[in-house]
C-alpha cells in the first residue's frame, strides 16, 4: 500500500504496527531484548517504563535511526525495512522528539516545508505548503501562525510545529516521545485534545512516557518495559496507576510522599525586595520577600514563566538582582558568584540539567564534581586526584542507584532519569546547610521520583533549608511544608501544604483565593 491511498477492507483490520522479536544491543548493553508489540490503528497506544527501559531504542528503530539486531516491522500486515527516517517517512511514521527538531531563526513554514521544499520552483512550493498548512490547522485544530520565528513562539506552539511537519509529510502513525515533559499543565491538555482528534481522525498514536496520569487519561491501551523487556500490556480502562507503577519497577511502589512534622529552626535564607529582569530588561521578579527555615521545605508554585527560574537564578548567583537582598545565615549575598555561595553551604539542582547542571560530554566521575572541582579532597596544586574522583563517584553511582554503573560512561549517554540522579548526588552529598531545587523530577520516571523525593525529605529531616521550585503542583503539594505562590512575577500568597488544589490554582492564575 502507498502512503496517501485509502485502506482496503482488508488492510484496514490489521494492525497499524506489528514488532516481532526486536533485539538490539549497543555493546554490553541489551536495550531491547525480543520485543513483541501490536499497535491498533486509529488508537492511542501508551508505551511507559523507567528511564533506561529500551523505549526510545524502540521508536528509534521503528524510526530507522537504529536498525534492530534481529526482528520485523511490519506496517498494515507488510513487511518494511527501515533503514533510516527517509524509509519511515516513505511507510508513513512521523516522530515528535522530546527536544524538537526545529531550526529556531526560521518561521512555522521554512521550518515545516525544510527537505520538502517541492522542486526548483520555490514559490510554487511555498504556496503549496501554504494551502496544506491551513487544511491541518482546520483538520486538526492546530492553529499556529506560519509566519511566527519558531524562537519566538511558546514550547507548546513549537510542539504543534513539529506535529505540523509529521502531518504534512503525510505521517499516519505519529510517535511523541515525552511529550508533556516541557508543557505547563494547560499546554499538556491542548496536546491531548489534538492527539484525540487525530486518532478520531484515523491516525495512530504513540505515546512514550513515564507519566502514570497521563497514561490514565490519555490512551486506549498501554503496554510496559523493564530493562529492555516488554512485560505486559492491558487495556487502559482494566487497568490502575498502582498496577502499572510495580509493572514499570518491578515491586510496588509508594505513589504518595511520606514525611512526618516538620521541625523548623533558624533562618537559613533571607530575601528582601528582590527585583530581577531577564535578558530583555523585563522584569520577572518584582520586589519578592520571603524567608527558609532549617529544617523545612518551602515550594514555590506557579505556571512557568511567572518568574520562579529568574529568582533561582538571582539566589544561586546565576543572575544578578536588579535591587533587593539575598541573605544567608544573616550575611548579605546578592550578587556573590555561585563558587562563593556553595562555599557558605548553599547548593543548587538547576531546572535545566543539560544546559546548567552537567556537561554532557563529560565522563559521570567528571560531572559528579563539577562545581567542587577544587577542593581539596580531589586532589592539590591544580592537578586531579583521578582515582580519589573516580572512587567516590563510583559510591555515589551505589547510592543513588545510577544505571548504568560506570562513572567513566560519557554522561549524555545515560537516561534522563539517571542524569538527574548525578547532579542530585552531587548537591546533596555535599551536606549543604541550604539546598535550592528547580523541576527536581522534570522528565524523571517514577521510579526515581520516588527516590529523589525521599532524599529531599531526608534533607528537611536533617535540618537543612530547602526552597522548591515545580510546575507540578502535586509535587508542590506532597513535599512543601510551606507553598508561596508566584503570579507575574510577584509573590501573591501563601498556603499550607494542606491547602485547596482549586485554591491554589486560582492563585496561580492571578485570582485571589
Amino acid at each position: 500500500m502507498r502512503k496517501g491511498e485509502p485502506l482496503s477492507l482488508d488492510t484496514a483490520s490489521l494492525p497499524a504496527i506489528e514488532l516481532v522479536g526486536i533485539d538490539k544491543r549497543f555493546g554490553a548493553v541489551h536495550a531491547n531484548k525480543n520485543i513483541n508489540l501490536t499497535v491498533a490503528k486509529g488508537s492511542i497506544h501508551g508505551i511507559i517504563g523507567e528511564n533506561g527501559a529500551g523505549k526510545s531504542t524502540l521508536m528509534s528503530i521503528l524510526y530507522g535511526f537504529y536498525q534492530a539486531d534481529q526482528g520485523e516491522i511490519r506496517i498494515s500486515g507488510t513487511p518494511v525495512a527501515i533503514r533510516d527516517s527517509q524509509a519511515a517517512i516513505t511507510a508513513g511514521i512521523g516522530m515528535v522528539h522530546q527536544h524538537f527538531m526545529l531550526v529556531e531563526n526560521f518561521t512555522v513554514l521554512e521550518n515545516v516545508m525544510l527537505g520538502a521544499e517541492g522542486g526548483q520552483l520555490l514559490a510554487k512550493g511555498v504556496t503549496g505548503v501554504r494551502r496544506e498548512l491551513k487544511r491541518l490547522e482546520q483538520d486538526y485544530g492546530l492553529e499556529v501562525d506560519p509566519d511566527a520565528v519558531i524562537e519566538e513562539l511558546p514550547v507548546g506552539n513549537q510542539q504543534r510545529v513539529e506535529i505540523l511537519k509529521a502531518l504534512y509529510r503525510g505521517a499516519e502513525i505519529l510517535i511523541l516521545d515525552e511529550p508533556t515533559g516541557v508543557l505547563t499543565p494547560a499546554e499538556a491538555d491542548h496536546l491531548f485534545r489534538i492527539l484525540q482528534v487525530l486518532r478520531d481522525q484515523g491516525k495512530t498514536i504513540i505515546l512514550i512516557t513515564h507519566k502514570l496520569r497521563e497514561i490514565m487519561a490519555i490512551t486506549d491501551t498501554v503496554s510496559v518495559m523493564r530493562r529492555g523487556e516488554m512485560v505486559a500490556t492491558r487495556k487502559t480502562a482494566e487497568t490502575t496507576v498502582e498496577e502499572l507503577a510495580e509493572l514499570m519497577v518491578g515491586r510496588r511502589v509508594l505513589l504518595r510522599v511520606e514525611k512526618s512534622e516538620a521541625n523548623p529552626g533558624a533562618v537559613l535564607l533571607s530575601v528582601r525586595n528582590l527585583t530581577v529582569k531577564d535578558s530583555r530588561g523585563v522584569t520577572m521578579v518584582d520586589d519578592v520577600s520571603f524567608d527558609v527555615r532549617a529544617g523545612e521545605i518551602v515550594g514555590i508554585a506557579g505556571v512557568a514563566g511567572n518568574g520562579q527560574s529568574e529568582l533561582l537564578e538571582a539566589i544561586a548567583g546565576i543572575r544578578k538582582p536588579t535591587s533587593g537582598e539575598i541573605f544567608i545565615e544573616g550575611k548579605p549575598v546578592q550578587g556573590a558568584d555561585p563558587s562563593r555561595l556553595r562555599a557558605l553551604g548553599l547548593a543548587h539542582i538547576p531546572e535545566d540539567r543539560h544546559h546548567m547542571g552537567l556537561v554532557l560530554k563529560f565522563e559521570e566521575y567528571e560531572n559528579s564534581i563539577l562545581g567542587y572541582h577544587r577542593d581539596q579532597r580531589y586532589g592539590r596544586g591544580g592537578m586531579l586526584d583521578l582515582e580519589a574522583v573516580r572512587k567516590e563517584a563510583e559510591e555515589k553511582i551505589a547510592k543513588y542507584d545510577i544505571r548504568p554503573p560506570n562513572p567513566r560512561l560519557r554522561t549524555a549517554n545515560f537516561s534522563g532519569g539517571n542524569q538527574q540522579k548525578i547532579v542530585v548526588a552531587r548537591e546533596i552529598e555535599r551536606d549543604p546547610k541550604m539546598l535550592i531545587i528547580g523541576q527536581p523530577t522534570r522528565g524523571v520516571d517514577i521510579g526515581a521520583i520516588e527516590f529523589i523525593h525521599r532524599r529531599i525529605i531526608d534533607t528537611r529531616d536533617a535540618g537543612k533549608a530547602v526552597l522548591l521550585v515545580s510546575v507540578e503542583l502535586d509535587e508542590i503539594r506532597s513535599l512543601s511544608d510551606r507553598i508561596l505562590v508566584m503570579f507575574a512575577g510577584r509573590v501573591v500568597g501563601e498556603k499550607t501544604a494542606e491547602a485547596d488544589e482549586q485554591a491554589l490554582g486560582l492563585m496561580m492564575a492571578g485570582i485571589a483565593a
